[in-house]
């Protein structure tokens, strides 16, 4: 064993770093915490922790990327299981996603000369949590998302439809500060202040079960409370626990959850917990059949780490005197071989452990094997199933044999069969029961509108109701095909899809100067009935009437100058005895073009009270008494106090181009087109 604490893996001024995680391939980790004016996350090079001579390599570089995008400290990091994303939390309620992009190399804003080696985006933000987030976690098919809040709630991300929300689960009576998934899929289990651990069940995310008795005793709180699930599924061991009035690690057994067993020998409250991801193997002199087990790693209030493996009544190995304060968060490698470990003075741990110390992983076939054995079903076929198809996860061999042999049925009240849900996909036309008065009848026509940036919008069509007493030729196709499905899982017939190529949205063919008198009206399309906004122009308010016997119009009423301009150009508006102005392509820069948004005390002033820059074109503007709203060709909303210029939220990303911007004089609304 090999215990190394890199001095340069910091955050600023030495501050507390709350999370860590190690990517699933290897290459880097990511730390979170506190930095700057926010919170801070920072992708490290792995090379350097592991080699020493990559370490004295000036041409290997140690920090890859820095991130300041949350407003409040960020208490989470986490990979998904395939290392497509990376998930953060904060104190400023929000969840990030993020992502790589072949962008390069860019210099960090107000870094002080650091430069970005990779560039990693914010893709998704989800807003719904009222509090502080304190604990992700992926599910093992990376579909779902957890999340965990102050706001005593755990709430279920869609990850194939951010942000779409699958569950909120609520039950608990306090802050909850760990979440972590059974690795088959069936449960998630989460930690609370209220003295809890709550066990739920994904088929229909419903309580499962309660363990309270291991934390009645428990007086002293912590920041963080991160549980774990071995990877073979038997065990659940909590964080924060006690037994005769020393601090433990309660072991609870998937079966029955009997609490029997804890780990014992820290001295103060154990505020984390991290199983391998890996069931190890071993073998013995006396014995030729390998011996198979896991591997879990605690830390403590008491500034040491304890690894733990399940063949033996005694800890692995236990390391002290390497923090100052509190662990907070602890990462395994992919490969079993290699442990972060984080802590409340702002430093990284790291722990290499060698093959004879801590085992040899089991391989995916021998994993696999393991896991039919014990429920039924391989895990690449339990992920396969939550993913994309609801089948069933059976606990019990013996009755998947009888199943496949044909010679038994399933009875729910013998044995323990559950379906795990596949990720819901709504159906784009709702059908109803035969008993209604009236049936939707879809038009067999829509549009699709192809964007400049390649993206497909459907326009909404309008569904009429009918009678449902049959009295045309069309009607009775109509009740035969309700009919039909009532009593069937299959589908009616696709309508067809119209393609509209709207060319008129390319950013090449703005009018920088519109003549108010010869602007033309909207053009209503009569296959459609669809508004399309004339070339060249920026759409300010919209009205929709409505034709009587027919769909919704809508009409534009008021037409504004658009802010796209030729480079040095500027466009201003007033916002009471103020005065907002946008400079469009007002520098250049290696990666493209710089805009500049000032803010004025009044139309007399020449010199701005604050200014700033943005990456891209400004295509809308709108300000009030508290705010202004700058949306970009880049997708973003950009949102700052107008007296200050401080940002009021982090940079939000929406999925094409904005069109038309309006905002509440109370700035409790904001509408986008």
């Amino acid at each position: 064993m090999i215990l190394l604490k890199p001095p340069w893996i910091r955050h600023e001024d030495n501050r507390p770093i709350f999370s860590v995680d190690i990517h699933p391939k290897g290459g880097r980790f990511a730390t979170g915490g506190q930095g700057g004016q926010g919170g801070r996350i920072v992708i490290w090079n792995i090379a350097p922790v592991l080699s020493e001579a990559d370490e004295m390599d000036s041409s290997i570089p140690k920090q890859l990327c820095q991130m300041d995008n949350h407003l409040g400290c960020v208490n989470v990091v986490r990979w998904s299981c395939q290392g497509h994303f990376l998930a953060s939390g904060s104190d400023d309620k929000l969840v990030m996603i993020w992502k790589l992009t072949g962008e390069g190399s860019s210099t960090v804003f107000g870094g002080g000369g650091k430069v970005n080696i990779e560039t990693w985006k914010c893709v998704y933000t989800l807003n719904s949590h009222s509090g502080d987030v304190l604990d992700l976690a992926w599910a093992p098919h990376d579909g779902w998302l957890a999340s965990g809040s102050v706001d005593n709630t755990v709430i279920i991300w869609n990850a194939h439809k951010f942000p779409e929300k699958i569950s909120v689960l609520k039950g608990h009576t306090a802050m909850v500060k760990g979440v972590t998934w059974d690795p088959v899929g069936k449960y998630i289990a989460s930690q609370s202040d209220d003295k809890t651990l709550r066990v739920w069940r994904t088929k229909d995310w419903t309580q499962q079960e309660v363990v309270s008795d291991a934390f009645t005793d428990c007086s002293a709180t912590t920041h963080v409370l991160r549980l774990s699930w071995s990877p073979d599924g038997m065990y659940l061991v909590s964080a924060h626990a006690m037994n005769g009035g020393g601090p433990t690690a309660q072991i609870i057994e998937r079966d029955g959850w009997k609490q029997d067993k804890d780990f014992v020998g820290h001295r103060k409250a154990v505020t984390c917990v991290r199983f391998n991801s890996n069931i190890l193997k071993k073998f013995s002199p006396s014995s030729p059949k390998a011996q198979q087990y896991c591997s879990c790693a605690i830390g403590s209030r008491d500034r040491s780490i304890s690894v733990w493996l399940t063949s033996l009544k005694r800890p692995l190995v236990v390391i002290k005197d390497v923090f100052d304060d509190s662990v907070l968060d602890i990462s395994w490698s992919s490969n079993g071989l290699h442990l972060l470990a984080c802590s409340w003075d702002g430093t990284v741990v790291c722990v290499i452990f060698n093959p004879g110390e801590i085992g040899v992983p089991l391989s995916a076939s021998e994993k696999n094997s393991l896991y039919e054995r014990m429920y039924g079903k391989s895990l690449q076929q339990n992920l396969l199933n939550q993913s994309f198809s609801g089948s069933q996860i059976i606990e019990n061999p013996e009755l998947l044999r009888a199943m496949e042999e044909g010679n038994a049925s399933p009875k729910k009240d013998a044995m323990e069969v559950e379906e795990v849900p596949a990720v819901v996909v709504a159906s784009p036309i709702q059908q109803e029961s035969p008993k209604t008065s009236s049936v939707l009848v879809p038009i067999n026509q829509q549009t699709e509108t192809r964007l400049p940036s390649g993206k497909r919008r459907i326009t909404p069509m309008f569904l009429k109701p009918v009678p449902s007493t049959p009295t045309t030729k069309d009607n009775l196709e109509v009740s035969a095909i309700s009919e039909s499905t009532a009593l069937s899982s299959s589908s009616p017939n696709k309508s067809k899809i119209v393609v509209v190529q709207e060319s008129n949205s390319s950013t090449s063919n703005w009018n920088t100067s519109p003549n108010a008198q010869t602007i033309p009206p909207p053009i209503v399309n009569n296959q459609t009935k669809q508004a399309v906004c004339p070339q060249g122009l920026q759409i300010n308010q919209l009205m929709c009437s409505e034709v009587p016997g027919d769909q919704p119009i809508i009409r534009f009423i008021d037409i504004l100058e658009p802010l796209k301009m030729l480079p040095g150009k500027t466009v201003s508006k007033k916002v009471g005895m103020m005065k907002i102005q946008v400079t469009n392509s007002c520098q250049s820069i290696s990666k493209g073009v710089l805009s500049r948004l000032d803010v004025f005390r009044n139309e007399l002033n020449k010199q701005p009270i604050w200014e700033t820059y943005l990456g891209s074109t400004v295509c809308c503007l709108e300000g009030n008494r508290k705010v202004v709203v700058a949306c970009c060709e880049d997708c973003s909303i950009n949102v700052y106090f107008i007296k200050s210029g401080a940002r009021a939220l982090p940079p939000l990303l929406i999925e094409d181009m904005a069109a038309c911007l309006t905002l509440s004089d109370t700035c409790n609304c904001l509408v986008l087109i």
